[in-house]
């Protein structure tokens, strides 16, 4: 989900904010990829145990409840749906050098708990 992120140049913070369309890029594919980690966790949740989750924060709730998360997983995953709203709702409110920031040091949360909902399904040893 995250691997598009991975080919720009966040290893190079000032390559990466000298070009907008790096910039745009990172908040498009972070965006979706937040948003995929939140479909797939709504999709386990509605089909494994018919718990109709409408929004992030609840899907979160709900991974926690079912055991697919622990604790910290689940406040980690509320913290991105919250991060998610900023996004799409608050847009204006986030620089280029926060999402440099978040893109460069917290992918690897994204994937830990896509890691934890695929082992859940046993789609992941």
């Amino acid at each position: 989900m995250t691997g598009a992120l991975a080919d720009l140049p966040l290893k190079n913070k000032r390559q990466f904010l000298k070009n907008r369309h790096n910039i745009a890029a990172a908040e498009s594919y972070l965006r979706r990829s937040l948003e995929a980690l939140f479909d797939i966790g709504r999709h386990i949740l509605a089909k494994s145990f018919g718990f109709p989750a409408t929004e992030y924060k609840e899907i979160a709730r709900g991974l926690q409840d079912k055991k697919i998360l622990n604790e910290e997983e689940a406040e980690l995953m509320r913290k991105m749906a919250g991060y998610r709203n900023r996004m799409v709702h608050f847009y204006h409110e986030i620089t280029p050098e926060e999402l440099h920031e978040i893109c460069l040091n917290h992918l690897d949360e994204i994937n830990l708990l896509l890691d934890r909902m695929l082992h859940s399904i046993g789609k992941k040893e």
